[in-house]
């Protein structure tokens, strides 16, 4: 599987665009913040076709989410009032923290691979946001699994210091477009889920134990703006599908690698998804190295988590 690259300029903005011609898989990725803007198939009649929210529009919508697939980390969500301490230092921060805001270099291009590599490091990270010496690679991959073409996404996290373990929190926060939010239908695996229950978008630390037994999700969608940060307790296959049949599009999921997934949509005609290894801040505010669902990295360590895309089209 051999993909094309390009590097196109649009305004002040750097898009780099990988497209497998042999799969009719497509994505598009925006320097800033190394967001997905794009990730297109190619329908029976020849043209693209995108999964995302506004899928390849850079300009600034007039109201509502102004995103596409945000990039979450190092603290995930929120850090209550926008600070906490790590370790005694503080660090500051808004919703989904600094990755978004950041200006990332020229990918590594694998053609023949079919993948883009976005790197961030210690140089590039200031210590009010984050103080530790880690640094971040995320790389996008186009490939086939059988005869599905599938994005896998993998961030990968190199803890740089010598004595200290490192705590992240990190993910995707991706919206798929559907014509209409209605009729759209979301479905979740079998299992058993743990809803933390966050108002104002920060945990009670109350919590709800849904047994779910497959099929359409058991939310109302009109309560969808207050999200639902549900932890994974028992979910043996956690492969979620975005299904929107008057646009064309089933979108499958695999979250194997992810502890929670929060769902959310502002009310517009896309549904957020998102592999999620972390959750906000509690609503009394515990120190950043005791926030819930953290992921921890020995001294020289690694840590490594991947997620899968499959966009279709029917019909």
């Amino acid at each position: 599987m051999s993909s094309l690259y390009e590097l196109r300029e649009e305004g002040d903005l750097l898009i780099d665009t990988l497209t497998d011609e042999d799969a009719g898989l497509r994505i598009q990725v925006n320097r800033h913040g190394a967001e997905l803007i794009s990730l297109a198939r190619r329908g029976p009649d020849g043209k693209w076709i995108g999964f995302l929210y506004r899928d390849g529009d850079t300009s600034t919508p007039a109201e509502g989410w102004k995103n596409h697939a945000t990039v979450m980390g190092y603290f995930i969500h929120r850090l209550k009032d926008e600070r906490s301490l790590y370790r005694g230092h503080e660090i500051k921060g808004g919703t989904h923290s600094f990755l978004r805001h950041k200006d990332f270099a020229a990918p590594a291009v694998d053609t023949s691979a079919g993948s883009l590599i976005y790197s961030i490091g210690p140089g590039q990270i200031q210590p009010v946001e984050y103080p530790l010496k880690v640094q971040m690679n995320l790389t996008y991959n186009l490939a086939m699994a059988g005869d599905r073409a599938e994005l896998f996404v993998t961030f990968e996290f190199l803890n740089l210091e010598p004595e200290l373990s490192a705590h992240v929190s990190f993910g995707l926060h991706p919206g798929f477009a559907v014509k209409s939010l209605a009729e759209a239908r979301i479905i979740l695996p079998r299992g058993t889920y743990i809803r933390h229950i966050a108002p104002g978008n920060f945990l009670s630390g109350e919590t709800v134990t849904i047994d779910h037994p497959g099929g359409p999700m058991p939310f109302d969608k009109a309560d969808l703006p207050g999200s639902f940060l549900l932890e994974l307790a028992d979910v043996l296959e956690p492969v979620f599908i975005v299904e929107d049949p008057s646009g064309r599009r089933r979108t499958e999921l695999d979250y194997d690698a992810a502890p929670y997934v929060t769902l959310w949509s502002d009310g517009h005609d896309f549904i957020c998804v998102e592999p999620c290894w972390g959750l906000p801040d509690h609503q009394q505010q515990r120190p950043f190295e005791q926030k819930e669902g953290l992921q921890e990295i020995p001294a020289g360590g690694t840590l490594s988590r991947t997620f899968s895309v499959r966009p279709e089209v029917t019909g």
